[in-house]
């Protein structure tokens, strides 16, 4: 059976990804196969509509299938994850910028690679299950195909408090944080679904949707705005270190746990990308970073430690309380003549 399921249905394109062992982590042939599909769909005058659902009861996408980019690196191979990200993120800003309305369909774990595919789109629908997340930093990445900008537009700081401690999003945080639409039943899927290739109305998914319900991240959103302010990482790090109580000792627990030079940088990602609001210009930025991350960051280790070995006791190459601005300052430098070009190889 094929990881990717692409099929006309009536007025829709419907993708199906379909690895449901994997949690439908995306590869590297799928991410072409979506490309080479959405480009004869958008040009077809019978498609009026995309979808992308995720098989299985697990996850939408849990994320890139990151084994290839680790071995291939581990070998000395950078350029196998350069490219990767490249045609990656030019899917992204596909999926941000077409003509044609596309749907999403964010059953359980949504994260990664996974926001990359589901989150930049103009209809994007969560249920009971959906958890949503961008947990790059614990992996030695910064948020990334095009996470960054969902970030900087978060609802004052949650950008940096999301993207550093990688916290997961129901259905009522993600619609809060501008992860998603709509909430709607999940039971409820399969008569839109049916609706939406039967007419091709986008109408339609207003009428199924129901209130989320208060979103759990508005009980903390004074915290987040005063300890999530600063201009750099090391200042969250000493809003915290210096105020204790349960919000503060819950944030380094969670921060622990990750890459402190990928949280720096994640930090001077959001701010950078919050003057741009260009998904384009995000995904170049983001891209500074993964050229870097095998070579000079953590990204080996990172993945060693949480999907090879799984110890989850990576030995990072900073720690959180040295002066790290440096650092993530130089993997965010301009790439000359290996910035990310978008067009088409």
């Amino acid at each position: 059976m094929s990881d990717l399921i692409a099929r006309k249905d009536g007025k829709a394109g419907r993708f199906t990804l379909n690895r449901p062992g994997a949690l439908n982590a995306l590869t590297y042939e799928m991410c072409l196969q979506i490309e080479s599909y959405l480009g004869k769909w958008e040009a077809d005058p019978d498609v009026e509509v995309i979808l992308f659902e995720g098989a299985g009861e697990r996850a939408f996408c849990a994320g890139g299938d990151i084994t290839a980019m680790y071995k291939t690196a581990v070998a000395g191979d950078y350029d196998y994850g350069r490219q990767f990200w490249t045609d990656e993120y030019r899917l992204n800003a596909k999926l941000a910028t077409s003509p044609k309305p596309i749907i999403s369909f964010l059953h359980g774990f949504t994260m990664g690679g996974g926001v990359g595919l589901g989150c930049h789109l103009p209809h994007r629908i969560v249920c009971e299950s959906s958890q949503i997340a961008m947990p790059e930093c614990g992996i030695g990445l910064v948020p990334d195909v095009g996470g960054s900008l969902l970030l900087a537009r978060a609802p004052g700081r949650f950008g940096e408090y999301l993207g550093t401690t990688a916290s997961r999003m129901g259905p009522a945080d993600a619609i809060f944080a501008g992860f998603a639409d709509h909430f709607i039943p999940q039971e409820d899927w399969p008569r839109l679904i049916e609706t939406l290739c039967d007419t091709g109305d986008v109408s339609a998914i207003a009428k199924a949707a129901r209130p989320a319900g208060p979103a759990p991240l508005l009980q903390i959103e004074a915290q987040v705005n005063e300890f999530f302010r600063g201009d750099y990482f090391g200042d969250i790090v000493n809003n915290l270190n210096h105020t204790g109580g349960d919000f503060a000792e819950a944030c380094i627990k969670k921060l622990s746990r990750s890459s402190p030079l990928a949280m720096a940088a994640t930090i001077e990602l959001i701010h950078r990308v919050r003057g741009l609001d260009d998904i384009v210009l995000a995904l170049g930025m983001e891209y500074r970073f993964t050229y870097r991350a095998a070579e000079q960051g953590d990204f080996i280790e990172g993945i060693r430690a949480m999907v090879i070995d799984k110890d989850k006791s990576p030995k990072w190459r900073h720690a959180m309380t040295d002066p790290l601005l440096p650092a993530a300052s130089a993997m965010l430098r301009p790439l000359g003549p290996h910035s990310l070009d978008l067009t088409e190889s």
